[in-house]
C-alpha cells in the first residue's frame, strides 16, 4: 500500500510559529494546480504494483481550493496510479473556510477526513498565533462538518503557548472530548529559525513556558485522552481504536508515498527526495516536463537511523527481527546494549522482540532515539 501526499502552498496569512512553505497571495493558484497535475503524470510509474490506499492535501491551506480543483486532483490520481476502492482522503483545512457550501464541496470532490487546524478554543491565544479563525467559529465549524456526515476529523491542538495557563488547556482537552473528535494531534509549540515567533524570541518579547509547565500540560493530555479511550499510538498523535491517520502512519511505518508540489518530500521505500520550497522554481521545472525532485543520498546508516526515529516514536516500535535482517546483527547487538540503561530506569520496554516507550520515555522520546543511533567515528 502507498499514499499520494500534493502540498498545496496557499494561505491567507502567515502564523507566526509556521515554517512550512507558503505563499499569502493566490495569483498562482490555478498555473500550481495544473503543474501538480503534470508531477502526477511525470511520477506515474513511482509506485510500481503498488496501490494507493491515501491521499492527502497538505500545506499550507488546501481549503483554498474550489471545488473543480479539488476534484481534478483527485480524479488525476484515480487516472493515473492503481487506487483501492475507497481511499482516505484527507484535506487540511482552517475553521473559517468550513462553511456550509465549502463542506459540500469537499463532499462532492470526495473527500472524506478533515484535517482542522483549531490549535485554541480560547481567542487570546489564536489572535497571538495570528491565526485567522476565532474560537467560536473554531466549534461551528467542527459541528458543522459532522452535521455534513464528515465526522472522520482531526483536530490539532497546540499547548506549551507563552499564555496558555493550565486550566484553559484543560478546557482545550475536555472540549476536544465533549465534541466527539475521534482524531486529536496535539504538538509542543516549538521555535523555527526564520518565524516570527523566533524573532520575538530573539528579541525578548516573548518567553516560552519552561519545560515542567509544558511537561505538565502533556502529562495532563496524555492521561485525560487514556481515560476517554484515546490510543497514544505516536507522541503527538492520539485516536480512538481503528481511527488512526491511515496516511501519516504510511510515513511511521516505511510505506512509499508520493510528494507533488513545492516543498513536498517523497519516499519510493528505499530513498528519499524533495521539491524544492520554491512555487516560481517548481512552475519552471514541471513547465519544462522535468521533475524539480532532488534525491537524498541515504546511506545504510540513514536507512537504520531514520528507522529508529520514526518508529520508536510509535506504539509500534522498534523490531529488532527487522534490525537483524535488514541492518546486521551487529547492529542489533549494538542498539541493546545502549538501550540497557533505558530499560533499567523503565523509560523503554522489551516485549517479544519488540521495543516501545513507556510513560515515562515519552517525555525523552528524542533523546532516546538520539542515544540509539548509529554514529560514524
Amino acid at each position: 500500500m502507498a499514499g499520494v501526499y500534493i502540498h498545496i502552498p496557499f494561505c491567507h496569512k502567515a502564523c507566526h510559529y509556521c515554517d512550512f512553505h507558503f505563499v499569502t497571495h493566490l495569483r498562482d493558484k490555478p498555473q500550481l494546480v495544473e503543474a501538480l497535475k503534470k508531477e502526477l503524470e511525470l511520477q506515474r510509474d513511482f509506485f510500481g504494483s503498488d496501490r494507493v490506499e491515501t491521499i492527502y492535501f497538505g500545506g499550507g491551506t488546501p481549503s483554498l481550493l474550489s471545488e473543480p480543483e479539488l476534484r481534478q486532483l483527485i480524479e488525476s490520481v484515480f487516472e493515473i496510479y492503481d487506487v483501492i476502492d475507497e481511499p482516505e482522503i484527507t484535506l487540511e483545512a482552517n475553521p473559517d473556510d468550513l462553511t456550509d457550501e465549502k463542506l459540500r464541496q469537499l463532499k462532492k470532490a470526495g473527500v472524506n477526513r478533515l484535517s482542522i487546524g483549531v490549535q485554541s478554543f480560547f481567542d487570546e491565544h489564536l489572535k497571538w498565533m495570528n491565526r485567522t479563525h476565532s474560537a467560536q467559529e473554531a466549534e461551528n465549524a467542527l459541528k458543522r462538518a459532522q452535521d455534513y456526515d464528515l465526522s472522520n476529523i482531526t483536530l490539532d491542538l497546540i499547548y506549551g503557548l507563552p499564555k496558555l495557563n493550565m486550566e484553559q488547556w484543560l478546557e482545550n482537552v475536555q472540549k476536544t472530548i465533549a465534541l466527539d473528535i475521534p482524531h486529536i494531534s496535539a504538538y509542543n509549540l516549538t521555535v523555527e529559525q526564520g518565524t516570527p515567533l523566533a524573532y520575538q524570541v530573539k528579541k525578548n518579547r516573548v518567553q516560552i513556558p519552561q519545560d515542567e509547565k509544558v511537561l505538565a500540560q502533556f502529562t495532563y493530555l496524555m492521561d485525560e485522552l487514556k481515560s476517554n479511550d484515546y490510543v497514544h499510538y505516536e507522541i503527538s498523535n492520539f485516536a480512538r481504536e481503528c481511527e488512526y491517520s491511515k496516511h501519516n502512519s504510511s510515513y511511521w511505518l516505511g510505506k512509499k508515498y508520493l510528494g507533488v508540489g513545492p516543498s513536498a518530500h517523497g519516499y519510493d521505500g528505499s530513498d528519499r527526495y524533495f521539491n524544492p520550497a520554491d512555487n516560481k522554481r517548481y512552475l519552471e521545472k514541471i513547465g519544462k516536463r522535468e521533475l524539480p525532485a532532488k534525491w537524498e543520498n541515504t546511506t545504510n546508516q540513514d536507512k537504520l537511523n531514520d528507522y529508529i526515529l520514526t518508529r520508536l516514536r510509535t506504539i509500534w516500535g522498534l523490531d529488532y527481527g527487522f534490525i537483524e535482517e535488514h541492518f546486521g546483527s551487529k547492529e542489533l547487538d549494538r542498539i541493546i546494549k545502549e538501550v540497557k540503561p533505558f530499560l533499567n530506569r523503565q523509560e523503554v520496554e522489551h516485549k517479544a522482540g519488540i521495543l516501545t516507550l513507556t510513560r515515562k520515555g515519552k517525555f525523552i522520546a528524542d533523546h532516546i532515539a538520539a542515544s540509539l543511533f548509529k554514529i560514524d567515528n
